[in-house]
């Protein structure tokens, strides 16, 4: 075998395939969510389906320009690389353009492109390098201190852009430390606070105390004749107690009038069908419209009446469901399923922690993605603004997750390399 085909064979083509099979699946919704009357030339750059072809096939040099790096680069220079996407969202607030309320985007001329989709491949790099420096579990405060700050620095900027959807994200590089030894602790009290939050504003202050003293007084309890030390369950219930009674003050304070709105919406406190809840609204109907085999392509009704707003970006997967049915979701279900598990296997097939790190965190920042994204559409969860990797519209996300991802297959592929 040639050195060129030893070189392309070494690399992980059942994620290339997965890659080509979203992005194709994207670019046929978009085109279907866009297109005015019964159809349009594939070739129009002036419609959006039309840019959005244009960004994939601007990403073929930039996967080239990816993979022909040498994967030790992207270790040597992690650090420098999360500096300089750093500066580039702090250079937002004084050269970059508002678009829809968000100062998050660089514009050059008729050209925009957004640095907050790219600083989650750098994070992921960063946080890679940190934990590879280490080369200990991330036992001690001091450390897991640093590996925050390395989260939540992005975070806190993207953040103030507004943009508390794309901030949110960062939750998601928990996971990866997890699985680099941080305590059980974090999850438990990430998971701890957001049941209590969710539960109070369901329920209210006052049943959620009783079921704290309940709950914590049943497991103590249980735990009797092992003489468990009851300090430790009085703390675990004043904290649901403050924490229950904190809720109110920040739900009505710290959140904006159009979150509190998204968050009542589906708790089901407010029936909003014509205004903030008109989005999803729409897209659940059109979900559900589609049946198990959909309504075919270009059939949609409340696709081609343009009733769910933006349908092309975040809401794509409700033209997915109307078009395609069950068995069409099903499908890209699957894929997205399927590409998480295969980046799971490869992290751990990893002998450099380096490369393990990043690959937890690739698998853990698309299936945030994802689970957020159609949580949203089918009304789960609140809208947060997440687009659907590959799939939903936009040069910047596209191309920030392939990078994110063909830096994966980069460094995969060095394995095979004779050094």
């Amino acid at each position: 075998m040639s050195s060129k085909l030893q070189k392309i064979a070494k690399y992980d083509w059942l994620l290339i395939a997965l890659y080509i099979a979203l992005i194709a699946i994207g670019w046929v919704n978009i085109y279907s969510a866009s297109i005015e009357g019964d159809g349009g030339a594939i070739f129009d750059f002036q419609n959006i389906y039309g840019k959005q072809l244009v960004w994939i096939i601007l990403s073929i040099p930039i996967i080239a320009f990816v993979l022909a790096i040498d994967s030790k680069f992207y270790e040597r220079f992690a650090s420098v690389i999360y500096v300089v996407s750093m500066l580039s969202l702090l250079g937002l607030f004084l050269f970059g353009t508002t678009i829809s309320g968000q100062k998050a985007w660089y514009s050059f001329a008729s050209f925009s492109i957004q640095p907050a989709e790219f600083t989650k491949a750098t994070t992921a790099l960063a946080l890679a390098k940190f934990g590879s420096d280490l080369q200990t579990d991330l036992k001690t405060f001091r450390d897991q201190i640093r590996a925050f700050t390395i989260i939540f620095v992005p975070a806190v900027l993207i953040l103030f852009q507004p943009d508390p959807g794309m901030a949110v994200l960062y939750i998601a590089f928990i996971f990866p430390l997890y699985r680099e030894g941080l305590h059980f602790i974090y999850l438990f009290l990430g998971l701890f606070a957001t049941v209590v939050f969710i539960t109070t504003l369901l329920f209210g202050v006052v049943w959620v105390s009783l079921a704290s003293l309940l709950i914590v007084g049943t497991i103590y309890f249980l735990q009797y004749k092992r003489k468990p030390r009851m300090g430790k369950y009085i703390i675990i219930f004043l904290s649901s107690v403050i924490l229950a009674f904190s809720v109110n003050h920040i739900f009505e304070n710290v959140f904006k009038q159009h979150h509190r709105d998204r968050f009542n919406i589906v708790l089901g406190h407010e029936t909003d069908t014509k205004g903030i809840g008109y989005n999803t609204n729409q897209s659940e109907i059109a979900v559900g419209s589609g049946g198990f085999r959909g309504k075919g392509w270009l059939q949609g009704t409340q696709t081609k009446g343009k009733f769910v707003p933006e349908q092309h970006t975040d809401y794509i997967f409700s033209t997915v469901g109307e078009e395609w049915g069950f068995v069409g979701s099903a499908i890209v279900v699957l894929l997205f399923t399927i590409l998480i598990i295969r980046i799971v296997f490869i992290a751990e097939r990893q002998k450099s922690q380096f490369k393990r790190i990043y690959a937890y965190s690739v698998a853990a920042i698309f299936f945030f993605h994802y689970s957020v994204n159609i949580g949203m559409v089918i009304g789960i969860f609140p809208t947060v603004g997440i687009p659907l990797p590959f799939i939903s519209y936009g040069g910047s996300s596209l191309w920030g997750f392939t990078i994110l991802l063909f830096i994966l297959i980069r460094l995969d592929g060095q394995r095979l390399e004779v050094t």
